[in-house]
């Protein structure tokens, strides 16, 4: 269990808090997902937590030890997968990762086999320099998967893919959720988000400003109304919003299931998209 309590920063000499006053758990078997527009604290609640920025306020525990208790094994358990690749640019696929592997004290799966996980079986022999930013994006994403990590940090992990390599590498994070790893996921991406996290956590100006399931989250910020279409005697296509917290409206749906052709209904919710631009003001960036 990865528990954060209270976790404040400021950079120094900063105006304000680039992080004040956050509070998350991430349990084994399961994905948070940070959302915020940049500036909102993402990367530097990552960095505090992989020890890349030093602790001010608050506390990270990994399984009930304090993180400033954690010695080098702490990063045997570690796998990281950053937004901005960052390679060895004149070694080929297999030679990052096995430069990578040689710096964990505990197995890591070989160099082909993670390279096929990723779908770059084919890319092994290039230099790195010659991947597309899909590709590198990739690699990183493999290299972070190789020692079998307990807990994993991923930052965009499907940034510059296709429609189908996105799907193969989201469908491969939740394998890894599967085997029981705890997934600490940053996505600009509201499908990613939807479809693999398990938590949610929306950030602005460096606060949590609503936490929650996806479903929990749409159903607080949605609105508890139906959309139906059906056809008239006439031939002509209607439709209508029904409120179903108005006992008015309770009785008009009864009445057009009862008497009505409908040819199709469907609940109004709120998309992630919408909750993010009500809490924060700003859209997403892709």
């Amino acid at each position: 269990m990865i528990s954060v309590n209270n976790l404040t920063f400021r950079y120094p000499g900063a105006d304000g808090h680039a992080v004040e006053d956050i509070s998350f758990d991430v349990a084994p078997g399961t994905i948070t997902g940070l959302l915020g527009p940049s500036g909102a604290g993402k990367s530097t609640i990552q960095k505090i937590m992989i020890k890349l920025l030093p602790m001010q306020l608050g506390e990270v525990r990994y399984d009930g030890r304090e993180l400033r208790e954690l010695g080098r094994d702490f990063f045997n358990r570690v796998g990281v997968s950053f937004e901005h690749p960052n390679l060895f640019d004149k070694l080929t696929g297999e030679e990052n990762l096995r430069y990578f592997a040689g710096l964990y004290d505990r197995d890591s799966l070989d160099a082909g086999d993670v390279l096929k996980l990723v779908g770059l079986e084919d890319a092994g022999k290039k230099r790195a320099s010659d991947y597309s930013k899909g590709m590198k994006q990739r690699l990183v994403l493999a290299r972070a998967l190789q020692h079998k990590p307990d807990i994993l940090f991923l930052d965009e992990p499907t940034s510059g893919l296709d429609p189908a390599t996105a799907h193969k590498i989201m469908t491969l994070i939740g394998e890894q959720r599967d085997r029981g790893a705890a997934i600490l996921l940053t996505t600009h991406n509201m499908t990613v988000a939807e479809t693999l996290c398990d938590d949610l956590a929306i950030l602005d100006g460096g606060r949590f400003v609503a936490k929650g399931t996806p479903r929990e989250l749409k159903l607080e910020f949605g609105e508890r109304a139906v959309e139906v279409e059906w056809r008239a005697e006439g031939g002509e296509l209607e439709e209508e919003v029904i409120s179903l917290d108005d006992p008015r409206g309770q009785e008009r749906l009864s009445a057009l299931m009862r008497d009505a052709r409908i040819e199709r209904m469907h609940t109004r919710e709120a998309t992630l998209d919408q909750i993010f631009i009500e809490l924060t003001g700003k859209e997403l960036a892709a």
